[in-house]
């Protein structure tokens, strides 16, 4: 029977625990740019089995929200070579979440004022982070988005294929293709964000089409052993939504099936908030997805995320519903989270006013129980 705190080798990545540091969008890294106080966060959670970094755009217009780091110009990737050096030394491990917003995003931050891009042009009903000029952050609506056209979406995939290339040539141990939380691959897989009338839309074989050019693309450039992806099945996150999930997702996780990667990571219920949330007529049933996905071959390992406490996640792993757990918001307060749930100590509670944007503070500033000590 596996432990949460047992070793486990997943693709080419060999980690001491299978306690996993979500990703986390902070907005602590102006100009894209990673700095030093990323690198002391990061390195301060490196006990975690798995560090997976928050969303990290694999080009200028990629990126949605202000302040977030990239993988696109050569000043970032010496910032995360500080972060995956500092980690390394402290005896952790980490994988880059790649990210390609679409039409989550501004028209101040994409490259000279354009409109994001999205497979159709409907514009969410959602929000982003922006920086003021006075140096303060606020949220604003999401601009409206273009459809992109049929040729601009090849250059879409080989941005991925370089971005996972110079995470690799950064230090990374691998990377994470985010394809949950209604970002870009998210969107043209959901029939409420995709109305495409060509190859990339209607059916649910066209709406997958461009997730699996991505990870062909990335799987073939840096091998498939250092490639995770992750999902949401039914998370209404940046108004996604598909009135029918269930058949959608078992289509992608038989397609994943076919290649080794290193992990599948799988939302359960809505991002943030109610783990039975569900979308379409009938619950979203994870236990059949896994086993379409073992069916199908796959034996990469299985990530599982969203409201875990320390008994879920206990349970999860011993029980062999999942080989992995991500924990989001306990490691933003908690930089010794694994060392807390093996010796089961209570939990700093996080500072929700500090999520976004600022500095030190609810960023780096939370004690470990040898700080308390």
């Amino acid at each position: 029977m596996a432990s949460l705190f047992d070793p486990i080798t997943i693709g080419d990545i060999s980690l001491s625990n299978r306690v996993v540091m979500a990703p986390l969008t902070r907005n602590r890294s102006p100009q894209a740019v990673p700095n030093d106080l990323n690198v002391a966060y990061y390195e301060q959670r490196a006990s975690a089995g798995l560090l997976i970094t928050e969303g990290t755009a694999i080009s200028h217009q990629g990126q949605g929200y202000a302040d977030v780091p990239g993988l696109y110009k050569p000043e970032a990737l010496a910032g995360w070579r500080k972060v995956t050096d500092s980690v390394h030394k402290a005896g952790g491990k980490i994988v880059v979440q790649m990210w390609h917003v679409g039409r989550i995003s501004h028209d101040s931050l994409q490259p000279q004022g354009g409109k994001p891009v999205a497979p159709s042009a409907i514009r969410a009903k959602s929000k982003t982070y922006l920086v003021n000029p006075d140096g303060t952050g606020s949220f604003a609506e999401t601009s409206e988005p273009r459809a992109l056209e049929p040729a601009e979406i090849a250059g879409i995939v080989e941005d991925y294929r370089k971005a996972s290339r110079a995470a690799i040539e950064a230090g990374f141990d691998g990377v994470e293709i985010h394809a949950a939380n209604g970002y870009l691959i998210d969107q043209f897989l959901r029939s409420g964000s995709n109305e495409r009338t060509d190859a990339y839309g209607g059916s649910i074989e066209n709406r997958a089409r461009f997730l699996f050019e991505v990870v062909d693309a990335v799987t073939k450039e840096i091998g498939a052993g250092r490639v995770g992806i992750r999902i949401s099945p039914v998370t209404p996150a940046n108004d996604a939504f598909d009135p029918d999930p269930q058949p959608l997702f078992t289509y992608v996780v038989e397609g994943l099936a076919r290649y080794p990667l290193a992990y599948v990571h799988v939302i359960e219920g809505a991002t943030g908030g109610a783990r039975d949330h569900q979308q379409g007529d009938r619950p979203f049933d994870y236990t059949s997805l896994r086993a379409a996905y073992a069916a199908a071959g796959g034996r990469a390992a299985w990530m599982t995320n969203n409201g875990y406490d320390r008994g879920l996640a206990l349970k999860t792993v011993e029980s062999g519903e999942a080989d992995l757990v991500a924990f989001g918001k306990p490691f933003i307060a908690n930089p010794d989270l694994v060392r807390r749930l093996r010796d089961n100590v209570a939990l700093n509670a996080p500072d929700q006013a500090t999520f976004y944007g600022g500095g030190a503070k609810g960023y780096t500033d939370y004690p470990s129980l040898e700080n308390v000590a």
